[in-house]
């Protein structure tokens, strides 16, 4: 797929992506994806860097996965769905995409870690009730499973772990109560994220 950007400074870039990606055979997309650098263009005129999101389809079969990735800018659009049968998850955003693709590199599951940022998320708002924060899984090391938060100062990430003992026994809440409220509150349809719980009102 063609697309154009059209940068402040005037200049135009032609930019060509995959709709579809297979991360199997294409193994260097998914460490771009985990570097932050899939979809990255610097303008040759004035070096600025654009990363555009638009939807692509991205497969991980060994995995078992599928995703639909949907830009940003879609995310109350695909509130406004009807409700709807897919063969495949929806995840919306690329940092949500590295995040996702992260945790499932890991051989962890993505409901757990989406409950863990919950959790990090309802404390954070206790202390910091006025703050946007978002929290993103970081790595899982022998200290316990590592999330990044962002929001509570300019330029700065708050860095909190979470011992491996908590994510064991979310888990086994989650097999004996799958559909407990805090769990089906992290899913609309087929997107599974913490967002869903800390989506406003309007887009209930």
């Amino acid at each position: 797929m063609k697309k154009n950007i059209n940068c402040p400074c005037g200049n135009n870039l032609q930019i060509e992506y995959e709709e579809d990606v297979d991360l199997d055979k294409n193994p260097e997309s998914l460490e771009s994806m985990l570097n932050g650098t899939f979809m990255s263009y610097d303008c040759p005129n004035c070096m600025k860097k654009h990363k555009p999101e638009y939807k692509i389809m991205v497969s991980w079969k060994s995995k078992n996965v599928k995703f639909e990735i949907l830009p940003e800018l879609d995310r109350g659009e695909f509130y406004r769905r009807k409700k709807e049968n897919l063969p495949y998850q929806t995840i919306i955003g690329f940092p949500e995409m590295a995040d996702r693709l992260a945790i499932i590199k890991d051989g962890l599951e993505p409901v757990i870690i989406e409950a863990l940022k919950s959790f990090l998320l309802a404390k954070a708002d206790e202390n910091y009730p006025d703050r946007e924060i978002n929290a993103w899984y970081y790595g899982n090391g022998p200290e316990g499973i590592e999330f990044h938060l962002d929001g509570i100062r300019a330029d700065e990430v708050a860095v909190m772990r979470i011992p491996l003992n908590v994510y064991e026994k979310t888990m086994g809440d989650y097999k004996k109560h799958p559909k407990n409220e805090l769990f089906s509150s992290l899913r609309v349809r087929s997107y599974l994220s913490v967002q869903n719980a800390l989506r406003p009102d309007a887009l209930k």
